[in-house]
């Protein structure tokens, strides 16, 4: 589905023979750069450690940065380390979930395929397992995950804890694979929790946002390793409306995204196959995004050229046709660094918040970024925001080094208006309050953290202000 750029500009000359010079030389002197960007490490003070997170939003300068190498050591170290005491994966969560100037504990050395059990359908990994890592090591055991997210670098403990999820409209959330996990307390006590084995922390810790204490080890229901046929069309965005619950119910992975300025987007199935596979087609993912951004650099100060200059430069016909292991489909790695907001409104709401979405981003000039729509299955954990049925996520982006701040001003009110509720790991600004009236067992959560941790080291400013802990 690639558009060479070459093909972009000769497609503009072409359909720009009455351009106004003065119009679009102002905007294509324009700087998109946001004031203030600066996606390098802070500066730490001597003897401290200097951390940022994927985005470059996010910065820390904990006075200590541990890296355990087993549960015991962890244990040992966690009672008398500086608080506030943060767990810290890849670092791809855009809320502040993470930083700590006091410690962040990276349990990447606690990471692998520790067992499994293919009659019983469970393996057990340690928390600090990336997923691409994970659906490999289990592949290579004639195993699977049942879904996975389109980003394979977060930590298994990262993923599960802030309810990150795939697409599939009977297909769960990753945290809901947890069938035990072991836990580390703020105060060095080693926890086994399962539904046998104190059952509320159980379902309270599948979606953990790490402040019930520091997880080190998963039990995992898995599956007979699978094959998936992935197809990828381009189609007007109108037809992606009108089809989209339609083609969410027949296929087993459905997701599409939106094209702003172009009146296009791509429809994006995966459905189980048994045949022999051809292999993985090279990804053009960031070739497309390129010329995306492109097209927005040169021709979004006039919309109707831009969106002509996309109609005449891309071949309605292509996209990709492939067969592979699912593992290798389903999730890839992003090298263009992003910052997004992602809500999860109910399916019944979803359609009709898409399109105000989508109208409200076709308004936007700058806006060159896909909009991606997903529907998940629902699961019953505390603080899953699919523990009420099926909901559709919306997700939007800007690139990391322009302005996100609309994000909230002409988004999110649209989001929440609808009863969406928030990825944990993503930006928005709700308050204590807000979540309470989202989610029934948000006090009980409450409850059993202040338990688990009644001086509250879990908590950094963010989260004490998010769980309105003071």
């Amino acid at each position: 589905m690639a558009v060479s750029r070459r093909t972009l500009l000769l497609g503009g000359a072409a359909a720009a023979v009455a351009i106004p010079v003065c119009s679009q030389l102002w905007w294509s002197s324009k700087d998109f750069v946001r004031d203030g960007f600066d996606p390098a490490l802070p500066e730490a003070p001597t003897g401290e450690r200097a951390w940022v997170n994927w985005s470059g939003i996010q910065k820390a300068t904990p006075k200590s940065l541990m890296a355990p190498a087993d549960v015991q050591e962890l244990a040992a170290q966690i009672q008398t380390t500086p608080a506030p005491i943060r767990p810290v994966g890849s670092g791809h969560s855009f809320t502040p979930l993470c930083p700590s100037e006091g410690t962040m504990i990276d349990v990447s050395a606690m990471s692998g395929l520790v067992s499994y059990d293919k009659t019983a359908g469970i393996a057990i990994m340690g928390a600090g397992t990336r997923l691409q890592q994970a659906a490999r090591l289990l592949h290579e055991q004639g195993l699977a995950f049942a879904n996975l997210p389109d980003i394979d670098v977060q930590t298994l403990a990262g993923g599960f804890g802030t309810a990150t999820h795939g697409t599939g409209r009977n297909l769960t959330a990753i945290h809901d694979y947890v069938r035990g996990f072991e836990l580390v307390t703020a105060a060095g006590e080693i926890l086994e929790v399962s539904t046998n084995q104190q059952p509320e922390l159980f379902e309270a810790g599948k979606v953990s946002l790490g402040v019930l204490g520091i997880i080190t080890r998963y039990d995992l229901a898995v599956e007979p390793a699978f094959n998936l046929h992935r197809r990828v069309k381009l189609v007007k965005m109108e037809e992606i409306l009108d089809q989209y619950l339609t083609l969410s119910e027949k296929h087993r992975n459905f997701e599409a995204l939106f094209f702003p300025g172009t009146g296009h987007g791509a429809t994006l199935i995966h459905d189980k196959y048994d045949g022999p596979i051809e292999g993985e087609e090279p990804n053009q993912d960031e070739d497309f995004l390129a010329d995306l951004r492109q097209l927005r650099d040169y021709f979004g100060w006039w919309p109707w050229l831009r969106r002509k200059i996309f109609e005449t430069s891309t071949d309605p016909d292509t996209g990709e046709d492939m067969t592979d292991a699912g593992w290798k489909l389903l999730a890839t790695s992003r090298p263009t660094k992003f910052n997004e907001m992602e809500y999860h409104m109910p399916l019944d709401k979803g359609m009709e918040t898409l399109r105000k979405v989508l109208a409200k981003m076709e308004s936007r000039k700058d806006a060159f970024f896909p909009i991606e729509a997903r529907v998940t299955a629902p699961d019953d954990a505390w603080l899953s925001p699919f523990n009420d049925g099926r909901r559709l996520s919306i997700a939007i982006h800007a690139q990391a080094d322009e302005n996100y701040e609309f994000f909230f001003t002409e988004f999110e009110p649209i989001f929440r208006a609808a009863g969406g509720r928030p990825h944990w790991g993503k930006l928005h600004s709700l308050t204590p309050q807000d979540l309470a009236a989202l989610y029934p067992q948000f006090e009980a959560f409450n409850e059993l953290r202040r338990q688990l941790d009644p001086d509250g080291k879990m908590l950094n400013p963010y989260m004490a202000k998010l769980l309105g802990a003071g």
